[in-house]
């Protein structure tokens, strides 16, 4: 395959992912539903509690996908992944609309886990897509990519909102959690996949390429948390959907760029290209610097070293790891799950639009360590990743003790913090995988780590849960911001925790890097 043409598809295949990421947050529309699924299925608070946690259970066997990677074609994992999202969410759907026999709760929640099951999937393909595609720009490719699943809830709350009546809103979201991710991952099945001779590509004009894909996804971003906020003239869910479309379609803009330098349309602008192209090499006497571009990268930055999962686990540096994932961005998934209850017991009727407001932000949240990261390299500087997920931890402590005040506003920023710092460390944990463990490993690493997500949903879920009911008035709700107090103590508790062990492996860190 020539080498232009494999330039289109390395393009092409950055912007199917971005479109399976964009559907492929299912899990994160849950409490825009939760409510009306409680009394659809009769259900109690604690109940409820364990179907959020199912979704999340399903990462529990997240590691079948990083093996089925390894030995299918990355279209058929597709597939495979989409389809098990079919059936979990479809029979739900058929359950609730009387098409057949009600299902008892076990049966919910069995097909609740697989439905969670199936962002694993599709998740794996994207990350190892971007990481194989794009060996130079990686955490570029990851980070944009893996930012528009944080806007899922906010694409689904729309199309929900559209086509379907408020009564109907768990059936729409049900409907659209089985059928849009298959319908999206047959499209993208074709071109998201491995390009062969991608070593052969030079870097040339792949900075432009990611400058150009940057204001796009910042303009995308912008124009989310403007339309959640209802501050557009004409917010209406049907011109939310419709501008959201299509800037999801102008990415595309990037892969006809490439065709049409293909083509030679640009080739009276050659000698100026050619002018700022530098693309050479030193090699390891002249100090491991890597010259591309006029990008210099300082040699040590990188993989530590490439081990499996067997060696991963007896490290002590994975268990500090796992515990700073499980104080931080776990802690804040479990609060964007229970974000109805918190809502509807507090007086708030405007779930969706919360919902919306965290999704945008969890979307900035999730590209901005890309854009440190692109930002810092060109200048020769690395950001320590363990040190920046302290960072972000902090501020998740302050926003659980600044929704012990009951008002609506202060629900709104901690929303919108937590939001962020959940999608930033959830973008950077990719990365700092990689780095720590290795690229060779890395689809089953990751989905090892992420099994801390159900546990904390599970452990932190259950003791909300609990305080609720206890704070109830005998009939299974409750009313008033004592239904959460301890709740939010305690989770803030567990976010300082989580900080002070960012700060140790963060040292750790460093204490390896010198020492090489």
């Amino acid at each position: 395959m020539p080498a232009s043409s494999s330039r289109v598809l390395q393009w092409l295949s950055l912007v199917g992912v971005i479109w399976l990421q964009s559907i492929n947050g299912t899990n994160t529309n849950f409490p825009a539903y939760s409510s009306q699924l409680k009394h659809a299925l009769s259900m109690s608070q604690l109940q409820l509690n364990n179907l959020a946690f199912a979704s999340d259970a399903g990462k529990l066997f997240g590691w079948f996908s990083g093996l089925a990677v390894a030995y299918l074609p990355l279209w058929l994992v597709l597939i495979i992944g989409s389809t098990i999202g079919l059936v979990g969410y479809g029979f739900q759907y058929l359950s609730i609309t009387n098409h057949i026999p009600t299902l008892s709760y076990w049966q919910v929640f069995c097909l609740t886990v697989l439905a969670g099951n199936s962002i694993c999937w599709i998740n794996t393909v994207s990350y190892v897509v971007s990481i194989r595609n794009f060996p130079q720009n990686r955490q570029a490719a990851v980070g944009v990519t893996s930012s528009y699943q944080g806007l899922s809830a906010k694409i689904y709350t729309d199309v929900v909102g559209a086509l379907f009546s408020s009564t109907k809103t768990a059936k729409g979201y049900l409907l659209l959690n089985s059928v849009l991710p298959l319908a999206v991952c047959v499209i993208t099945s074709p071109f998201v996949r491995d390009i062969d001779d991608i070593q052969r590509l030079k870097n040339n004009h792949m900075d432009a390429g990611f400058v150009v894909l940057f204001v796009i996804t910042i303009v995308t971003g912008v124009y989310s948390v403007i339309s959640s906020l209802g501050l557009l003239v004409s917010s209406s869910a049907l011109n939310n959907v419709i501008g959201t479309g299509v800037l999801l379609l102008v990415p595309l803009a990037i892969p006809v760029m490439a065709k049409i330098r293909e083509l030679g349309l640009l080739e009276k602008w050659n000698l100026n290209r050619e002018r700022r192209v530098c693309d050479f090499t030193i090699d390891e006497e002249s100090n491991g610097i890597r010259v591309e571009e006029d990008h210099v990268i300082k040699g040590d930055i990188g993989v530590r070293e490439e081990i499996g999962v067997k060696k991963m686990l007896v490290r002590l540096d994975f268990w500090l790891y796992f515990l700073v994932y499980f104080s931080g961005a776990t802690v804040g998934l479990v609060f964007l799950n229970n974000l109805g209850q918190i809502a509807e017991s507090r007086g708030s009727s405007r779930t969706s639009s919360l919902v919306s407001l965290s999704s945008s932000f969890g979307f900035f949240g999730r590209l901005m360590p890309s854009l440190l990261d692109y930002h810092f390299s060109r200048r020769k500087y690395v950001v320590s990743r363990p040190a920046l997920i302290a960072v972000l931890v902090a501020p998740m402590a302050g926003s659980f003790l600044l929704l012990l005040n009951s008002t609506n506003l202060s629900l709104y920023i901690s929303t919108a913090i937590i939001g962020v710092c959940t999608g930033a460390i959830t973008s950077i944990s990719v990365s700092t995988t990689q780095e720590l463990f290795g690229d060779k490993n890395f689809s089953v690493n990751h989905n090892v780590l992420v099994v801390n997500i159900p546990i904390g949903s599970f452990v932190f879920g259950y003791f909300a849960a609990l305080v609720y009911r206890r704070e109830g008035n005998g009939d299974g709700k409750c009313m008033g911001t004592e239904c959460y107090e301890k709740t939010f103590l305690l989770w803030g508790f567990i976010c300082s925790l989580g900080t002070v062990l960012a700060i140790v492996l963060y040292v750790r860190t460093r204490k390896f890097s010198s020492s090489r």
